[in-house]
């Protein structure tokens, strides 16, 4: 019998209703992100990455979401799954994104449970968890959790 030993901070996802993970990373250009500075704010996390099919379907629509909720205090951020920055900003180029985007480093992605994608955090203005979700998201459904933390 051949036993398989998990990482000892095994990606577990945090469940709604717990505190968002803090994390500090830099953006494709650069500027520091730090999700501690978004608190009184309603904060949604993408996680994606180029090679992922349905990342790829969701974010035109992310995209557009995000320009629509802004104006009402809406941030999003887009984490690329440990890409290298040329992968990662060739999505960004491609998709026109217009929130910021940091590449994820596993610590981070093992912080939310990252085991697949696409993954959706959204965190309301008190930076506790509202809705995660592993898989892909209708636009209606991404749009109704958008509207559960404004």
């Amino acid at each position: 019998m051949m036993l398989i030993a998990l990482p000892a901070a095994a990606a577990v996802p945090p469940r709604a209703g717990q505190p968002a993970p803090d994390f500090k990373i830099k953006t494709l250009d650069g500027k520091p992100l730090d999700l501690q500075k978004y608190r009184g704010k309603a904060v949604y996390l993408d996680f994606f990455a180029s090679w992922c099919a349905p990342c790829r379907e969701e974010t035109p629509g992310i995209v557009k979401l995000s320009k629509t909720y802004e104006k009402k205090g809406l941030i999003v951020i887009g984490l690329d799954d440990n890409e290298n920055s040329d992968r990662a900003q060739g999505f960004h180029d491609n998709y026109k994104i217009t929130f910021p985007v940091g590449i994820a480093d596993q610590k981070l992605l093992d912080s939310y449970g990252v085991l697949a994608l696409p993954v959706h955090v959204f965190i309301d203005r008190h930076g506790v968890i509202k809705t995660y979700r592993l898989g892909e998201m209708s636009n209606q459904d991404i749009e109704t959790a958008i509207k559960s933390i404004l």
